[in-house]
């Protein structure tokens, strides 16, 4: 039976706020909540961006029963790969068992505002394979010395070492990536727009060679819960920056301006619009179905966010467990 977790977005709630997110989500019955982990948000006037590991913390202790999952950080500028080790440990240990470490290639968003160059994929797939190796040595309890290309140790030793061995999922845009995923860790993450696309160009090289239950897809899919293009534009208003075109290299403002200048429905048009329980079910379902997810993210916003995940395990999470 597929795990359904939330998704906290760092970029649209202040820290407090999520969680109170993460709470209410274990009181409706989510398996789990995913958060991203973002320096700068998508948009100048709304966005939020709170250090996500200190909202992890609070999750933590605030929380039973509930997976708790990066969605996801980028140990390779911002952070060294040991630092996210050590992070790793600390969340595991606070969550006494329940942490799940996701992992990506990064975005420019993040990383330039601090003075680092945001290379080619080619450098971050290199990167991202040496920063693997360094986090599950040291998960393992490892004394780390490493001497890479990019990233470099000395006697390095987590002191405060997770309780169990704590499962580490690569996100993937890509088949290059899904193969990294599938060789180095214990999952894949995958933002899904279309399902056939994320299946043929995404994870066919998971599905190929799959021969390994222990290895997991969770699956993700953006949308916004409104009945009219009004309320869906005000749930969207943190987030409008995500689809402009310009991402990969604009500030958070820009984005905003650009996202702005563009005709509403264009914005809109690139998320799923949902009006009811029903357009939930009927929208995440395939992830699961066809996609064969072990979980599956709900990415979604809405005018009353609380309310929502109310509904959503009420109304939701009953017909979705049942795939």
């Amino acid at each position: 039976m597929a795990k359904i977790y939330l998704f906290c977005a760092a970029e649209q709630f202040q820290p407090e706020v999520l969680v109170e997110h993460a709470i209410l989500a274990e009181q409706v019955g989510f398996d789990g909540v995913m958060i991203s982990e973002h320096f700068h948000p998508w948009v100048d006037d709304h966005g939020t961006s709170g250090f996500t590991f200190s909202t992890l913390g609070a999750i933590a202790v605030r929380t039973k029963t509930i997976q708790l999952m990066t969605a996801v950080t980028t140990p390779l500028f911002r952070y060294h790969p040991g630092v996210i080790a050590q992070a790793t440990a600390t969340i595991d240990r606070l969550s006494q068992g329940r942490f799940e470490l996701g992992i990506g290639s990064g975005e420019n968003i993040n990383e330039s505002p601090l003075g680092f160059k945001f290379p080619a994929y080619r450098e971050r797939s290199k990167r991202l394979a040496e920063a693997i190796e360094i986090i599950t040595r040291l998960l393992d309890g490892e004394g780390l010395d490493f001497n890479g290309e990019f990233y470099h140790t000395n006697a390095a030793k987590l002191y405060s070492p997770p309780t169990r061995k704590v499962p580490i999922y690569l996100a993937a845009g890509g088949p290059q990536t899904a193969t990294l995923a599938k060789k180095y860790c214990d999952g894949v993450i995958v933002s899904v727009k279309d399902v056939t696309e994320s299946s043929v160009h995404i994870l066919k090289p998971i599905y190929a060679t799959r021969n390994n239950p222990e290895f997991k897809i969770i699956a993700t899919r953006w949308s916004i819960f409104a009945t009219n293009d009004e309320q869906a534009w005000e749930a969207l208003k943190a987030q409008r920056g995500l689809r402009a075109p310009s991402r990969a290299t604009a500030t958070p403002l820009e984005l905003q301006l650009e996202a702005d200048n563009m005709p509403r429905s264009e914005i809109l048009g690139k998320y799923h619009r949902l009006r009811s329980a029903a357009d939930y079910v009927t929208t995440y379902a395939p992830l699961i179905t066809e996609l064969k997810a072990d979980v599956v993210g709900i990415q979604t916003t809405s005018v009353d966010q609380a309310s929502t995940i109310t509904m959503l395990g009420k109304d939701v999470l009953p017909k979705l467990k049942k795939l």
